[in-house]
């Protein structure tokens, strides 16, 4: 995978990976039979692409420790319900970029089965 700044390196940008996304859900779980009636574009923030993520694999509690675990982050209880809480919780923790990528090493390995 090519890092920032290199050669082979293409940002997609937000609108696009939140379109992937939207699209990864609906590949791995199929249609949902909500309607939404709110369509207006959603900021993509790490804490939403977690959640997004979580529910196109369909992660449980257990799956996400292990996850983590993967890529050797102890992280309790509490610290991963703060990640998926609502902005306004006054338990919501921003997600930085090194817990999201990490994350995403961490689901790759634990797809790929190593």
């Amino acid at each position: 995978m090519a890092e920032p700044g290199e050669k082979n390196y293409l940002d997609c940008g937000a609108e696009a990976l939140g379109h992937f996304l939207d699209g990864l859900i609906l590949y791995k779980r199929g249609p949902s039979d909500k309607k939404s009636g709110d369509d207006a574009p959603v900021p993509l923030t790490n804490n939403l692409i977690l959640k997004k993520l979580r529910v196109a694999y369909d992660l449980k509690e257990a799956d996400l420790f292990a996850i983590f675990h993967a890529v050797d982050i102890d992280i309790t209880k509490g610290e991963l319900s703060a990640l998926f809480r609502k902005e306004d919780h006054k338990k919501f923790r921003l997600c930085p970029d090194s817990i999201l990528q990490l994350f995403l090493e961490g689901l790759e390995i634990c797809e790929k089965g190593v």
